[in-house]
């Protein structure tokens, strides 16, 4: 089953462990979020905890998004995310999901968008290799060949483009410590996205996938 929570990236800090190992971390603002609606296999055709983020004025929000958080006894929210698969337990609609839900220690996912780069050149975004730069060379930050002869580009070809600004999970990172007074998790690794931007935390796939497999190693 799965656990999670939605929150906002804070920036960066460090702090020291127990056996005085300075370990940078990033802050992530996880304000208690609240249970916006529970999706069934019977009713919606999967299980789900639908949860809501960070409050937003009603002058900004439209009537379907005021009528669905006056359901949960909330205000309307900024970011809404789901959590399939969950650990219901006795969870409730308007219930709060608050930092605790993970423990220090424990390994999570981290999913957000990140930082976008515009429009990029291939050496730039793909890191490709230029030719070069003297010697009556024609061809130095150009694409390289586009494969065969055919009035068509073939699909995956690594193309000056936009870069950034993708949906990216950042597996198996470690949270180092959970602050409920304010609300905080402190997690070690790469988080995705810009400072501000919204992320997901969820318990670690791969984490999973390794106890399941001792288990059965074990039997």
């Amino acid at each position: 089953m799965t656990k999670g929570i939605l929150g906002k990236k804070v920036g960066m800090t460090q702090v020291f462990t127990d056996n005085g190992e300075l370990v940078p971390v990033t802050v992530i603002d996880v304000t208690p979020n609240v249970v916006m609606q529970i999706k069934t296999v019977e009713n919606d055709g999967y299980s789900a905890v639908q949860l809501g983020f960070d409050d937003k004025r009603e002058v900004l929000s439209n009537k379907p998004e005021q009528g669905h958080a006056a359901k949960a006894n909330t205000t309307p929210k900024r970011f809404i995310g789901e959590i399939r698969d969950a650990e219901l337990g006795d969870i409730k609609v308007g219930d709060e999901v608050k930092a605790d839900v993970f423990a220090e220690g424990e390994t999570v996912d981290v999913t957000g968008t990140t930082k976008g780069h515009g429009y990029q050149g291939n050496i730039h975004k793909d890191n490709q290799s230029r030719g070069p730069m003297a010697h009556g060379s024609r061809y130095h930050r150009r694409p390289g060949s586009l494969g065969a002869i055919i009035n068509r580009v073939f699909k995956g070809m690594k193309l000056p483009g936009r870069m950034g600004g993708k949906t990216v999970t950042m597996q198996h990172l470690q949270v180092v410590k959970v602050d409920l007074d304010n609300n905080v998790l402190l997690i070690k690794g790469n988080v995705p996205g810009a400072n501000k931007s919204y992320v997901t935390i969820k318990n670690s796939v791969k984490a999973n996938t390794k106890k399941s497999l001792s288990k059965q190693h074990n039997k």
